[in-house]
């Protein structure tokens, strides 16, 4: 029988070539999107599209209930991914700006999970896969929102992955670093929406530092790359036989998952405020 997954943030970058990748693969793919546009294109090519927004529960619904209507009530995985940013210094990021953040990062995911593994229980199988980042091992200034939700995540998955031992689901966490994506193109209008940097006592640093990121095309980071190396760590944690707990993505990521454990804390510190 063919196996079925889906998919969020499919739109672009890591959810759009997973969902490829996979299909490639022989997986049914659900390929979930916030934006309807996107699930349109994505129906032109071929997948089972359907427009998921975790800042709605409604639309949380409606989309698994598609998808099991589809597979007759199964469904073998579950890859959470979709994710935005908002860039800007903690200090400057208001209450609102991080309720909304978290309701897409964290809650939506865990709304989405905690109606797939009744499914998953029921069938006696099914992985959950959940995308981090190098960000959730480690912080880097001006990203506390993201930051901040993806240590969040790390929590929640690694206290599912060890209360899901008694069961045969198998919860997963992939660790990206630095991937081709539009994710920072993504956050200008969150920025612009949320961040007054002009009235901020660090705006000669956004002058300096976070604009030029945000609006200047820089090529590629150092050590990035394409979305398909996510693609491959996510197919061995959905068809390995006892797949990892983490599959760190990227130099970055193993590097500071090392200095994490050796370094004290304030020669970490040092590191990562570089930036």
């Amino acid at each position: 029988m063919t196996r079925s997954i889906l998919i969020t943030g499919c739109s672009s970058g890591i959810g759009y070539d997973a969902a490829h990748g996979l299909r490639d693969h022989g997986w049914r793919v659900f390929a979930a999107c916030r934006q309807q546009a996107d699930v349109d294109r994505l129906a032109s090519e071929g997948f089972d599209a359907v427009r998921l927004d975790y800042a709605d529960p409604e639309s949380i619904a409606a989309a698994l209930d598609t998808v099991l209507a589809a597979t007759g009530g199964t469904l073998d995985a579950l890859f959470n991914n979709g994710a935005y940013a908002c860039p800007g210094a903690a200090e400057d990021l208001p209450r609102e700006a991080l309720r909304e953040i978290f309701e897409t990062n964290v809650f939506g995911w865990h709304d989405l999970t905690t109606r797939v593994i009744p499914v998953m229980r029921a069938q006696g199988h099914g992985r959950i896969i959940n995308c981090s980042s190098v960000l959730g091992l480690v912080v880097m200034p001006w990203r506390a929102a993201y930051n901040s939700t993806k240590f969040a995540l790390e929590g929640l998955t690694d206290t599912l992955r060890i209360e899901m031992r008694d069961t045969p689901i198998h919860v997963v966490l992939i660790e990206p670093g630095p991937v081709t994506s539009k994710i920072r193109i993504n956050s200008i209008p969150h920025f612009e929406r949320w961040i007054d940097w002009k009235n901020s006592p660090r705006a000669e640093q956004y002058r300096e530092k976070l604009l030029k990121r945000l609006y200047e095309s820089r090529g590629k980071d150092t050590f990035e790359l394409p979305a398909s190396a996510v693609t491959k760590k996510l197919i061995h944690a959905l068809e390995s036989k006892n797949p990892r707990p983490r599959y760190f993505v990227t130099t970055p990521t193993y590097i500071m998952a090392v200095l994490r454990r050796i370094l004290p804390t304030r020669a970490l510190d040092w590191i990562l405020a570089k930036g």
